[in-house]
């Protein structure tokens, strides 16, 4: 970490806030998933279910992001964040917005309720893609990682917004088409748009700084944003049109093949790079990236044959599997990060300092990496065999999870400085 530009941070207000709000949103899925896993093995459209699914997409996945984006936006960029203050009213709507929706999905109450949350947390995705926009410009050429800062949350826009329309029409109906139908739309473009398109350019800028390496092959990243980008409007619009079985499989052709050149990319760098050893952390990462694949496979096969069980499954790869691995494992490589630039920088070259690494216990980290993987293991086996036996054990094993990964993530948020 000692390779991020400190000078171009921005305040704590901008970011911590989401990390804490983030890890208590993690805890209460994992509450709700322990209280109801059994209603994973049945239709997705329950109460619960979308609580669930809202809480791991906005709550968990989408807070951390936000967090730790306004974090390493500037380091991407190498210019500084262009509003603390939009970063600070983004965290209050996104944090109000999840919680009314929520409560309303809990309840299936489709009124008043739904379309606040709903707005706020829209609202919440336009004032992010205005300091995502205004602080990835001027777009430097060859930066094709800024591509994916900027197209990642116009997706998320397009998310929120779209989401905001079905709830409407739940109230109100605007739309000819059944709404589970276009529920396939609203949740593709915030998993193949939002999480896949800002990991991926993210992660491009990233991983090469953890394990010193680099790649010439920027054309893969490139082609990589191209082919995403264009699998996926192919997926909203002639899919929305036509829904044929052939211009579906074409999109998701299209976005696998440029999830694979991404992947090739790092690959790249990891075969170059000059730090040989792979820290626990970073190989959680890659683990990750295996559900990432799973998940491909698994949309091929609900595009011909769908079960209860298959949808539960695709969705628990992505949400548990892929996007909850990243976030476990890279809290810990960008928050102590963050703490360590509040308190010790003023010393560095006067005193001996720790290490971000020392701000944190790498033996619960790798606890909670080995939990992670035991339970998502669980859990897929439990929906594969339809067992509610083993979904409870699993969630049982989250909740452990997520009370470590809390505990990891306040004593860093309430870290005292050592030298005073």
């Amino acid at each position: 970490m000692a390779q991020l530009s400190v000078g171009k941070a921005p305040s704590n207000l901008a970011t911590l806030p989401f990390y804490a709000a983030g890890a208590l949103f993690f805890l209460l899925l994992t509450f709700v998933l322990l209280l109801k896993s059994d209603m994973l093995l049945g239709h997705h459209f329950q109460g619960p279910v979308l609580a669930m699914v809202h809480l791991a997409a906005l709550g968990w996945g989408t807070m951390v992001i936000y967090g730790a984006g306004h974090q390493l936006l500037p380091v991407l960029c190498e210019r500084n964040l262009y509003s603390e203050k939009l970063a600070v009213l983004s965290f209050v709507l996104l944090t109000a917005g999840v919680l009314i929706l929520s409560v309303a999905f809990w309840f299936l109450h489709f009124g008043t309720a739904t379309l606040v949350g709903g707005s706020l947390v829209f609202l919440s995705s336009i004032i992010f893609l205005i300091n995502s926009i205004a602080t990835a410009f001027p777009f430097r050429k060859g930066a094709y990682e800024r591509l994916f800062l900027i197209s990642a949350p116009l997706w998320l826009v397009f998310t929120t917004g779209f989401g905001l329309l079905l709830v409407w029409n739940l109230h109100s109906p605007i739309f000819d088409a059944s709404h589970l139908h276009l529920l396939k739309f609203h949740a593709h473009a915030g998993l193949a748009g939002w999480f896949l398109q800002l990991i991926t350019g993210v992660s491009s800028k990233l991983v090469p700084m953890f394990l010193l390496g680099k790649s010439s092959k920027t054309y893969l990243l490139k082609w990589a944003w191209i082919l995403q980008n264009l699998g996926l409007i192919l997926f909203m619009v002639l899919g929305l049109t036509l829904g044929t079985t052939t211009i579906l499989f074409l999109s998701l052709l299209l976005v696998f093949s440029g999830t694979l050149l991404w992947l090739l990319l790092l690959r790249d760098v990891f075969t170059s790079r000059l730090r040989k050893r792979i820290e626990p952390l970073m190989r959680n990462v890659a683990f990750s990236f295996l559900f990432l694949l799973l998940s491909f496979a698994m949309a091929g096969i609900l595009l011909f044959y769908a079960s209860t069980e298959l949808v539960s499954l695709y969705g628990t790869l992505l949400f548990m599997g892929w996007i909850s691995g990243i976030i476990l494992a890279k809290t810990f490589k960008t928050l102590p990060f963050i703490i360590w630039n509040t308190h010790y920088k003023s010393f560095a070259g006067k005193k001996r300092t720790p290490m971000p690494k020392d701000l944190f216990s790498e033996k619960l980290a790798r606890i909670q990496l080995y939990l992670y993987a035991f339970a998502m293991v669980l859990m897929a086996l439990g929906l594969l065999l339809s067992t509610a036996p083993l979904l409870t054990l699993s969630a049982g094993l989250w909740v452990v999870l997520a009370l470590l990964y809390c505990y990891q993530v306040f004593k860093l948020l309430g870290h005292k400085n050592t030298l005073l």
